[in-house]
C-alpha cells in the first residue's frame, strides 16, 4: 500500500473517531499496525492530523466563538466564564503532558494497552449511562467552574491511548449531572486548545526530522491526511451531537467492547 493511500485511510479514521468516545489515537495506532507499518514512524502524522479535525469545531461553531470574542470586549459574564472554563480544564492536561511525555510516548507504541483501554472504557460508558442523572441543557459559558476543572482533570486519563479524550471528558461531565449536549459541546471546545498544544509540541520535537525530510512520513502525507480528517470531521460532529442528544452513548460503548475484545484475540493469536 502506498504512503498516500495510507495517509488517506488514516485521515478517514481520524475524522470518524476524534469526536466520538472510541479513541481516535487508539484507532490510529491500531490502524497503523494492521496496515503493516511501525506506529512509531507514523507517530507525528497521527498526532498532527488531529488538529485539522479539531478545526472543524471552529468552523461549525464559528458563531459561538465569535460571540465569545465579542463578549470579552463587552465584558460579558458568560463569555468570560466560557474562556475560564476552557482554561482551567486545559491546564491539568498541559502540565501532565509535559511531565509524562516519555511515558506517554512508550504507551503509544503498545497496541495491547489500546485494546484493554477500549474494552474497559466501554464498560465504564455503559455504567455511566445507566447511573448518571442528566441535567438540563445549558451553554458552556454557564457551566460551574468546579465542574470544568473536574472534567479537565479527567481529560488527563485520555493520555493513555485507547481511553478517548472525548470519552473521558463527556463521561466525566455526565457523571456530574451535565446534560449530554452540553457535555459533548464542552468536550469539542476543550479539544481546540488541547490539540493545538499537543500538535505544537510534536512539531517542535520533530522539527529537524520534518525539515530534513528524513522520516518515513513527510509533509505531503501529513497534508493529505489533514485535509481528509478535516472534511470527514465536518460531517461527523453535527450528526454525533444530534444522535447522542436523542439516543445516548451505549452503541459506542458496545463498539469499544467488541473492538477491544477482537483486537486482544487477534494479538493473542499471533
Amino acid at each position: 500500500m502506498t504512503l498516500t493511500l495510507t495517509a488517506i485511510l488514516l485521515g478517514i479514521v481520524e475524522g470518524l473517531t476524534e469526536f466520538v468516545p472510541v479513541s481516535s489515537t487508539g484507532h490510529l495506532i491500531l490502524a497503523t499496525r494492521f496496515l503493516g507499518y511501525d506506529e512509531k514512524q507514523w507517530e507525528v502524522f497521527n498526532i498532527v492530523i488531529q488538529l485539522p479535525a479539531i478545526m472543524a469545531v471552529v468552523v461549525l461553531y464559528w458563531r459561538t466563538f465569535l460571540d465569545v470574542v465579542l463578549g470579552l470586549f463587552r465584558r460579558e459574564a458568560e463569555a468570560t466564564r466560557f474562556v475560564l472554563n476552557l482554561l482551567v480544564a486545559f491546564i491539568p492536561a498541559a502540565i501532565l503532558g509535559v511531565l509524562l511525555k516519555k511515558r506517554i510516548d512508550t504507551l503509544m507504541e503498545t497496541p495491547a494497552v489500546v485494546a484493554w483501554a477500549l474494552l474497559i472504557g466501554g464498560i465504564v460508558i455503559l455504567a455511566v449511562e445507566r447511573l448518571a442523572r442528566q441535567g438540563e441543557y445549558q451553554p458552556v459559558g454557564k457551566m460551574p467552574l468546579s465542574k470544568a476543572l473536574a472534567v479537565g482533570c479527567l481529560q488527563c486519563i485520555s493520555m493513555i491511548p485507547g481511553v478517548s479524550r472525548s470519552g473521558a471528558t463527556i463521561m466525566g461531565a455526565l457523571a456530574m449531572g451535565v446534560n449530554r449536549r452540553t457535555a459533548a459541546e464542552f468536550s469539542f471546545f476543550l479539544a481546540v486548545p488541547t490539540m493545538f498544544g499537543a500538535t505544537a509540541k510534536q512539531l517542535w520535537d520533530h522539527s529537524e526530522e520534518l525539515a530534513a525530510g528524513t522520516g518515513t512520513v513527510g509533509w505531503s502525507e501529513i497534508a493529505i491526511g489533514s485535509v481528509v480528517s478535516f472534511i470527514v470531521a465536518l460531517a461527523v460532529i453535527r450528526a454525533f451531537v444530534a444522535y447522542v442528544s436523542r439516543s445516548g452513548f451505549a452503541p459506542f460503548a458496545w463498539y469499544r467492547i467488541i473492538a477491544g475484545t477482537v483486537t486482544l484475540l487477534l494479538m493473542w493469536g499471533h
